[in-house]
């Protein structure tokens, strides 16, 4: 492998800021449900994602456009710099007002559309194709993991500890002394030091690009166009690349905004089990990163996608109908499995299929359309139906149901993928 301490070293630096990331993103949604604001969080969601439709254009042409180390550069100095300004705020002040801590929530989600597709695409950029299949792997077990200390500082961070007992996983994991809580700008703190170390980390990467790249001209939507027209001549690669988002799509919904208000609301639940929960998730991702192309060897991607959404499906019915901790985890433990295991074969299957050359271009269509399907779930889950007892249960009907229409799209197409070798 050409480029190896190259990958490593990306993947190194976006585990140490995807774990503070995690931290910041699982506090975030507690703390506007602890102070019973989740309607006001709500409409930062809703707001946040509408602001994606114009940003994700120009984040696909700038992937695509220029040197992928030095876009991941450029955004973690940028982001990092945002949040220390925050972080500095709340210790001047001694806390931080509900929309600067909306505003880490912004600028983090907002970073996501971004690094992931620069993190993929880079990562095609300079890998060889045979190990297309390992790196994907690596990238959702890496990430997950990144996830899973998250979820398990989050759990000592959000709640600390009572008596100098931790709850994990429902069990009381005696430590003899006692934590307290970190405030929601102590833990921005930890976030923003970690962009720092990922800046120099990425500083040191040297790569041998092992595709062919050429300068295009024109404007953001001109250069978006490329990406359209592409998928356009590529109807199945279209239709799959859809289809296949499907679960990614409710577990953003689910673990950004309904994951907290569940907890609450309808188990009745503390931060602990909220956070126990992510990295109930995160377990069952790195399982599934580790395993599942063996698992599903002798299935073709599209059915073996078909299986994990009816799974996925019927997971939400479940989590609508139980008010078991023990079955919670459970569920949210085959979630990442399902999960995981969809993003894993999805995106080698897009290396595959798509030139490098408008990854990210190509990529940001389906995320566009991944937008507009979460404004439309975000505007029903917003109203004041949703937000009354735990009306929340009804939002896991709704999202099964809509993966049970996306699996009936990717059934009716899989035997033309299957036959074009798509």
């Amino acid at each position: 492998m050409k480029n190896r301490s190259a990958i490593i070293l990306l993947f190194v630096a976006n585990t140490i800021s995807g774990i503070a990331q995690g931290i910041s993103m699982l506090a975030i949604p507690w703390y506007f449900a602890q102070n019973e604001e989740m309607s006001k969080f709500g409409l930062v969601y809703a707001i946040t994602t509408v602001f994606s439709m114009f940003w994700v254009p120009y984040s696909g042409t700038f992937v695509d456009r220029y040197n992928r180390r030095n876009l991941f550069l450029a955004i973690t100095a940028v982001c990092g710099a945002i949040i220390f300004g925050v972080t500095g705020l709340g210790y001047y002040w001694g806390a931080l007002p509900w929309y600067l801590v909306a505003s880490v929530f912004m600028v983090t989600f907002l970073n996501y559309n971004i690094h992931y597709p620069t993190l993929y695409a880079f990562i095609q950029e300079i890998s060889e194709p045979q190990h297309y299949a390992k790196m994907t792997s690596y990238l959702e077990i890496q990430g997950q993991m990144a996830r899973m200390m998250a979820g398990a500082f989050g759990a000592l961070l959000l709640e600390g500890t009572k008596n100098g007992v931790l709850q994990l996983f429902g069990f009381d994991i005696q430590l003899g002394f006692d934590i307290e809580a970190w405030k929601i700008h102590e833990i921005f703190f930890l976030d923003a030091s970690t962009y720092l170390v990922a800046f120099c980390i990425l500083l040191l990467i040297r790569f041998q690009s092992l595709t062919q790249r050429y300068f295009e001209k024109g404007g953001v939507w001109t250069q978006l166009k490329i990406g359209y027209q592409y998928l356009k001549t590529h109807p199945l690669i279209f239709i799959f690349g859809l289809a296949s988002y499907a679960i990614f799509l409710t577990v953003l919904l689910e673990g950004f905004y309904l994951g907290a208000q569940y907890a609450k609301a309808h188990l009745q639940a503390d931060g602990s089990v909220y956070a126990t929960a992510a990295m109930c998730y995160s377990i069952g991702a790195v399982l599934s990163g580790a395993m599942i192309q063996r698992v599903f060897k002798r299935f073709s991607v599209p059915t073996s996608i078909i299986i994990m959404t009816w799974v996925t499906a019927a997971l939400y019915f479940i989590l609508a109908g139980s008010k078991m901790i023990p079955i919670y985890y459970l569920m949210i433990f085959i979630l990442g499995l399902t999960n995981a295991g969809t993003r894993v074969m999805r995106t080698t299957f897009l290396f595959r299929n798509i030139d490098n050359q408008v990854y990210g271009r190509a990529n940001s269509i389906f995320f566009l359309a991944n937008i507009l399907f979460r404004i439309f779930f975000i505007a029903i889950f917003a109203l004041p139906f949703f937000q009354r007892d735990n009306h929340v249960i009804y939002t896991f009907v709704i999202l099964g149901l809509f993966l049970v229409g996306s699996v009936l799209i990717l059934m009716k197409y899989a035997p033309q993928i299957v036959k074009n070798k798509v």
